[in-house]
């Protein structure tokens, strides 16, 4: 038996033609949904990046204890776990972020790897010179990354130097070179359709629009304003829509080869991403900043089980996913550790069997969600300070850097824990300043501003009017309460989030 998981990022499910988009040209995601079963009622859970895939390795929500984040001691690898038990996992990825200090003890989990450069601001290629100013937005943005941007892209412009692309073709020459093998996992992941929405020229080509201004591919983590003209926002739409349908193209040479093989008939399939991006919607760019809406927490999953061989049907269920490595372990006839809060998907692959009756998703430091599919509930923090927050961890490096000696010193960090998930071990325990983990040079990120928010996705599919029903909001914190104890969240959760009242209920 084998595993493909085709794995992008920031993928908006609003342009898939399986979710209904009429415009952006996916026709091998439609061919996909064909092939598979699609699941309409996926969610996130710890986001953004790194914490999402650190989900992927073991099953549980990260998001309460810790931001973006190396692996832990502690932390349960599927990856390593399958390849203790004899099955071989191979990972092949241009996510820049695996090989930074936050992010460096993800990829030594898998039984081999390969790394591709040059994806937005990667440092890779080797210039003293600054470059000229690459876009017309960028106030905001740190310098070093548009440094590294431009000069990545002098050495990528035709289809075939493109990351994503070398990617794979790194997946098919892994696929050629192990189809008579049996108990392998393979990992294929891109760095797309993130942003910044550069793709070939031919993709670009596809989507015409009335924007004439300087290059212009790369929004801010902002609110939109007056330089958000409707062309601005059109242009910007149609540069993610190029870099959709290269995803869309690669995704084909995927499918192409499991037909060519035969490979349908013993080789699980996962399509999947870490969260959505808004483009627009909502009045913002991006995510992070801003509650986690639908375009970015409702995910695009599709799943082809060789054992069922369920396909060209949908899966209503709400899924997240902490399901996937469950999921996967059971494959391979492994059961999951204890530590795993995820469920397995087989039965709901094959008929729509419900696992969840609600999800938990969020970001560290923002707004704490909860849904049962149906309902959208957003807690906001409960004062502007966003207080008390902190980091527990015994890796001392988050994103890009090290923690600075100041933030280690003796009167600022304490020895906490252990919790029910670290076995054993004790961590630092760090203060947080509130913000996101996307630090904005002189931008003080407020999430408090957007205050509390409950939608009926009924009604309301595209959370435009939030609502005041103060019986379902009172479940749905209860419900929150409950698998925050059971994620056995900080004390102190509870107080930012102005939930301690419900401790004892």
């Amino acid at each position: 038996m084998k595993v493909i998981m085709v794995m992008y990022d920031s993928l908006n499910r609003h342009f898939l033609e399986p979710y209904g988009c009429e415009w952006v040209q996916t026709p091998n995601f439609r061919r996909l949904a064909e092939k598979t079963v699609c699941f309409d009622t996926s969610y996130v859970g710890s986001m953004p990046c790194m914490p999402a895939r650190k989900e992927l390795h073991t099953g549980r929500l990260n998001f309460l204890h810790r931001s973006w984040s190396p692996m832990e001691p502690w932390d349960d690898s599927v990856p390593e776990i399958l390849k203790q038990n004899g099955i071989y996992t191979h990972l092949i990825s241009d996510h820049y972020h695996y090989w930074e200090d936050g992010g460096a003890t993800y990829h030594t989990r898998y039984s081999s790897w390969e790394m591709y450069r040059g994806q937005e601001g990667d440092p890779w290629q080797g210039v003293v010179k600054e470059p000229p100013e690459p876009s017309t937005f960028t106030e905001n943005r740190v310098t070093y990354q548009f440094r590294h941007d431009y000069y990545n892209r002098q050495v990528i412009k035709e289809h075939d130097e493109f990351p994503q692309v070398r990617c794979f073709d790194a997946g098919l020459r892994f696929i050629e070179k192990n189809k008579d093998e049996d108990n392998w996992f393979l990992q294929l992941e891109t760095f797309d359709p993130h942003e910044p929405f550069y793709a070939p020229k031919e993709f670009i080509d596809r989507y015409p629009d009335e924007y004439r201004g300087k290059l212009y591919d790369w929004p801010d983590y902002r609110p939109l304003d007056e330089r958000d003209t409707p062309e601005v926002i059109e242009h910007i739409r149609t540069q993610y829509a190029a870099l959709m349908s290269l995803c869309d193209e690669q995704l084909g040479r995927i499918l192409d080869i499991m037909d060519e093989l035969d490979m349908w008939k013993d080789t699980m399939l996962i399509v999947n991403t870490d969260h959505g991006y808004l483009l627009g919607e909502h009045d913002h760019w991006s995510k992070n900043i801003m509650p986690w809406w639908e375009e970015t927490a409702h995910t695009p999953l599709f799943i082809w089980d060789p054992r069922c061989q369920k396909a060209g049907e949908r899966r209503k269920s709400l899924v997240t996913t902490i399901d996937l490595p469950v999921t996967l372990l059971d494959f391979f006839h492994i059961e999951k550790t204890g530590d795993m809060e995820g469920k397995n998907l087989a039965a709901t692959i094959d008929h729509d069997e419900k696992v969840h009756d609600y999800v938990l998703f969020g970001i560290h430091g923002g707004h704490i969600n909860i849904t049962d599919g149906r309902y959208v509930y957003m807690r906001a923090p409960a004062t502007e300070e966003n207080q008390p927050l902190f980091n527990y961890t015994a890796m001392c490096s988050q994103m890009e850097r090290r923690y600075p000696l100041e933030e280690m010193s003796d009167e600022r960090v304490d020895i906490a824990g252990p919790f029910s998930f670290s076995k054993g071990c004790k961590m630092l325990k760090i203060p947080r300043d509130g913000q996101p983990i996307i630090q904005l040079p002189n931008t003080r990120i407020n999430l408090y501003k957007f205050g509390t928010l409950l939608y009926d996705l009924e009604t309301d599919p595209y959370q435009l009017h939030p609502i005041h029903d103060a019986a379902v909001e009172d479940r749905m914190i209860r419900e929150m309460v409950k698998m925050m104890k059971e994620n056995d969240a900080p004390e102190e959760q509870y107080v930012r989030m102005g939930l301690s009242g419900y401790l004892e209920a």
